[in-house]
C-alpha cells in the first residue's frame, strides 16, 4: 500500500513561511538540504509523520503564479474558535468560520487561511471524517 509522506509548495522566503507555518500550525524543521540552486525544508509537528515540504529556489524574486490547478491542504484541530483566536492573535488574517452542511446533516466546519505565498489552508474542527 502507498502511504502519503509529503506534500511540497515552492516559496519566496524561507524564513517568513517557515514562521508563518510554526505560529500557526505548530510545524517545526524536521530536516533541511541545501543544494547550489534550491533548498528543501521539512517541516511536522508531533500529531503525524506527514510532512510539509517548502522548496525555496534560489535567486528567485518574483511571486509563484499559483495557477487554478492547487485547492488547499487542511489540517484537524480540536477547537477550530481557539486555533482561529491564536492565528489572529499572532497576527496572521484567517477567515470567518464557515459551516458545512450535507443532506441537512452537518458536515464540517472550518476556517480558511492563506500562508505568505497564498497558499490556501483549510482548517477543520476535528470530528466525523476529519480526524
Amino acid at each position: 500500500m502507498a502511504k502519503a509522506i509529503h506534500m511540497m509548495v515552492r516559496v519566496l522566503d524561507e524564513a517568513r513561511s517557515v514562521k508563518f507555518y510554526e505560529d500557526c500550525f505548530d510545524l517545526k524543521v524536521s530536516d533541511r538540504r541545501d543544494w547550489p540552486d534550491f533548498t528543501l525544508i521539512y517541516m511536522k509537528n508531533p500529531e503525524n509523520d506527514f510532512e510539509l515540504e517548502l522548496t525555496v529556489n534560489k535567486g528567485r524574486t518574483e511571486p509563484y503564479d499559483l495557477g487554478n490547478g492547487y485547492g488547499h491542504v487542511a489540517f484537524a484541530v480540536d477547537d477550530l474558535e481557539a486555533a482561529r483566536s491564536r492565528i489572529a492573535a499572532a497576527g496572521y488574517q484567517p477567515k470567518d468560520i464557515k459551516t458545512m452542511t450535507h443532506d441537512g446533516k452537518p458536515f464540517g466546519k472550518f476556517f480558511f487561511i492563506e500562508d505568505p505565498d497564498g497558499y490556501k489552508i483549510e482548517v477543520l474542527q476535528r470530528g466525523g471524517r476529519f480526524q
